[in-house]
């Protein structure tokens, strides 16, 4: 019985070793890096009002460098403004792993979009730091820049970020070209901020989910399997303004009924296709807006989004043909025009998945493979490096708004998986 007792001794002791391998997050210490966090940018009803470019952004970038020069970070902004620390590995021949996220925020939005990601990101490295773990890998933390207002900073560091999207401008009235510089990017150098294909050995992106599916099925961690593509398009109805007490109804040509009918016509096209794809209009405006006249001209935004480019592209073609019809109908002229896509499908990397999932799972956490119906920094990133997303449960599905709400459990518990993950993918990756 001895040899088997010993057997069985040094069994559990090596499984109380592997176990040991992962140190443990500091979980009080994450959620008030959250919270101070959260106390810049408010605007003067005290709501949460980070948005990028503006003076409570650099606050909060501040804040931010801090913390990471804290954790031992050497820390640097590049070209795109991006907040870059990096971390020596023990072998500095490998490419870097990378993790992070971002901290701007949509007018009057939420304290975790983002904020959990990159707070998430700076607590890895401060358990690296506070531990003496060195990693084989050498590690960037990445907070990017303006990811609201169009992947910003994802987009330079992948290559993509357009001329035309340098001129956009978000609601502090900073263009992107002039946010970047006042962040303290330079546009002169931009091409600087790139990174070529397969810079990173893989990219971790910590996040709240934006959705109810985790909430209410009261699950624990999504393992994220791709990002949605998305595209824009602008459409323009152009009928007849009139008199709309002398007009007859059967005289008429109203770009606001048309375009009523097209609204239908593109959920209905959405609702027949198989698969998960989704088309809104978000947005209408109808000229000149009286309520005596016929509408003469009406604009109106198109969104589809899918994992797929081929499904985007079917379902828009079925929304043309539609529109087609309506046009002949109403004697109306219907004109799409594309805008700049704010974002491909992103397939993750299911060497990656698997390990988010065998982090959570030996934590005791559940776990559900799940797409993202929103753009990430990670679906940028995906174009030069392997990448992997880990979603957290967000009370009610709220997002991008002051009710957005994660708890500090469940905070800690994506923290936890993203170290665990971390490490996993350091000794696994080359």
């Amino acid at each position: 019985m001895k040899p088997i007792l010993t057997l069985l001794a040094i069994l559990l002791a090596l499984s109380a070793l592997c176990a040991q391998q992962y140190p443990e997050i500091n979980e009080q210490r994450l959620q008030q890096t959250l919270d101070s966090l959260a106390t810049f940018g408010r605007d003067n009803q005290d709501r949460p009002n980070r948005v990028a470019f503006s003076d409570g952004d650099l606050q909060g970038r501040e804040y931010v460098i801090s913390l990471m020069e804290a954790a031992g970070l050497e820390v640097r902004i590049d070209a795109a403004a991006n907040i870059i620390g990096t971390r020596a590995g023990r072998n500095p021949e490998l490419k870097p792993l990378a993790l992070g996220s971002h901290i701007d925020m949509v007018p009057l939005g939420g304290n975790f979009d983002g904020c959990v990601g990159s707070m998430g990101a700076i607590e890895v490295a401060r358990t690296l730091n506070d531990r003496g773990v060195l990693t084989r890998h050498p590690l960037e933390f990445i907070i990017f820049s303006n990811e609201e207002g169009g992947v910003m900073g994802s987009r330079a560091m992948a290559g993509k970020l357009s001329e035309d999207a340098l001129r956009v401008r978000n609601s502090t009235g900073y263009s992107m070209a002039g946010g970047i510089q006042r962040l303290g990017g330079d546009t002169l150098t931009l091409e600087s901020a790139q990174r070529p294909k397969g810079a990173f050995s893989g990219f971790l992106e910590l996040h709240i989910e934006q959705g109810a599916i985790l909430d209410r099925r009261d699950l624990d961690i999504g393992v994220v399997t791709g990002i949605v593509g998305l595209n824009w398009w602008d459409v323009t109805f152009q009928g007849m303004a009139n008199h709309a007490g002398t007009t007859p109804m059967n005289l008429r040509k109203d770009a606001l009924l048309a375009a009523a009918r097209f609204v239908q016509a593109v959920n209905e096209e959405a609702l027949k296709m198989e698969g998960s794809q989704v088309a809104t209009v978000g947005r209408i405006e109808a000229q000149p807006g009286a309520p005596n006249v016929i509408p003469g001209e009406v604009k109106l935004s198109l969104e589809i989004r899918d994992l797929s480019a081929e499904v985007i592209q079917s379902l828009y073609r079925n929304i043309q043909m539609r529109a087609q019809d309506i046009s002949s109908d109403s004697g109306v002229q219907i004109n799409f025009e594309a805008l700049d896509t704010t974002g491909i499908p992103a397939l993750t990397d299911p060497d990656i998945q698997q390990t988010i999932e065998e982090a959570a799972q030996e934590l005791g956490l559940s776990t559900l493979r799940m797409p993202s119906g929103a753009g990430h920094d990670a679906q940028d990133i995906a174009i030069i490096a392997p990448v992997g997303m880990i979603f957290v449960p967000s009370r009610g599905g709220i997002s991008h708004s002051p009710d957005e709400y994660t708890s500090p459990e469940d905070f800690a518990n994506g923290t936890q998986v993203l170290l665990n993950a971390l490490l996993d993918l350091d000794s696994s990756l080359e």
